[in-house]
């Protein structure tokens, strides 16, 4: 009752969007008016990057309510706030996890649910709905994996139907190899010297992204996030979703390149030119990858690298489901040097040439 009133006591309305603070953290932001709002039964959770808040999403948040006025209820997720966010993908995921069960007990009409998370913020709501993911029951346990690439059965996750999964500017194949975080220059020597003192800054989360955290002799975190594990359904959780969707900055990202976040190996980038759509200015290329079937196809061979070999893993395991890639530039943006914020609208009034990356999702999204 107590949580009820402080809602109610901290909500806020500006341009016919109304929000309200969860006394643990978060906003939940959606339409002014009352029939929109008792109308709205998907559940859109907002995770922000590392070091961040719920502010970095407002923008974002503001413009789905607004477009999409009598559909969704949108959460922007605060659990990991600031320094909370070097504590680690697993503790993070955990925590976006009960705050996720929080907001659905609160709000008793949703049935859907989507993610739309900013850089490391994709690799916790990936853990995050791993321990949310109920898959659907089959005869034959094993099939979840053996049928790895088909996507007719679907789960639930926290309960809910599972709609769209989109990350924006994610190091999904962590942050370790050659130009996977380009203010590092590919200079293999800073590399190599950045993940052996990474964890000094980004403490756990650090270690993560550096897939340098064998633990007990466990393979890396992001390794183990590409398969199922007992009460951790990482892909078919995933899988459960009608769509999954990567933004990802072509250059000029200098904290997440290019490969990690669209999950492509070298030879799969892209060559791109101009914008594809006067509607979309900055974004100059998409593709719909179909799910990757490991059995139909001859295994890579790599050279004797062990950071190549890993990344491989990762890109072969994550691509067991469909992905939808939006690759996105603002080179000829003055802020063009700040594009991994500029992609998100982390601020608005600075980053507003990254509007049209928001508007894309909005008029791709499924409701």
């Amino acid at each position: 009752m107590q949580s009820e009133l402080r809602l109610m006591e901290n909500a806020k309305m500006e341009n016919g969007v109304c929000s309200s603070e969860s006394v643990n953290g978060g906003e939940d932001v959606w339409s002014c008016e009352e029939s929109n709002a008792s109308s709205a039964d998907h559940l859109v959770v907002m995770v922000h990057g590392i070091l961040g808040s719920d502010t970095d999403w407002k923008f974002g948040a503001e413009q789905f309510v607004k477009m999409l006025p009598d559909k969704v209820i949108v959460h922007r997720s605060e659990r990991n706030v600031a320094k909370r966010t070097l504590d680690g993908v697993d503790v993070m995921g955990e925590r976006l996890a009960e705050e996720v069960l929080e907001v659905i007990k609160r709000k008793p009409s949703v049935r859907k649910i989507s993610f739309v998370a900013h850089s490391v913020g994709g690799l916790v709501a990936r853990y995050a709905i791993g321990r949310l993911c109920r898959p659907p029951r089959m005869e034959n346990p094993k099939d979840l994996l053996v049928n790895a690439c088909e996507e007719e059965s679907k789960g639930t996750i926290g309960g809910l139907e599972a709609m769209n999964f989109i990350t924006v500017a994610t190091p999904h194949l962590g942050s370790r190899g050659n130009k996977q975080v380009p203010f590092l220059f590919g200079l293999n020597a800073l590399e190599k010297a950045a993940g052996l003192v990474i964890h000094w800054i980004f403490r756990r989360t650090g270690r993560h992204l550096f897939l340098t955290d064998e633990d007990e002799g466990k393979p890396p975190l992001l390794r183990r996030m590409v398969e199922d594990h007992s009460e951790y359904y990482f892909m078919s959780a995933l899988r459960s979703f009608k769509r999954r969707v990567l933004y990802s900055n072509v250059g000029y990202d200098h904290i997440v390149g290019w490969r990690t976040s669209s999950i492509r190996r070298n030879n799969e980038l892209p060559k791109w030119e101009d914008s594809l759509n006067e509607k979309y200015p900055h974004i100059v290329y998409q593709e719909h990858c179909k799910a990757y079937d490991p059995e139909q196809h001859e295994p890579i061979l790599l050279e004797n690298d062990d950071s190549d070999q890993l990344e491989e893993e990762l890109v072969t395991g994550l691509s067991r489901v469909s992905w939808e890639k939006i690759d996105v530039s603002f080179h000829s943006s003055i802020l063009k040097f700040a594009a991994h914020s500029v992609i998100q609208v982390k601020y608005s009034y600075m980053h507003s040439d990254g509007a049209d990356v928001i508007q894309h999702m909005i008029d791709h999204f499924i409701v």
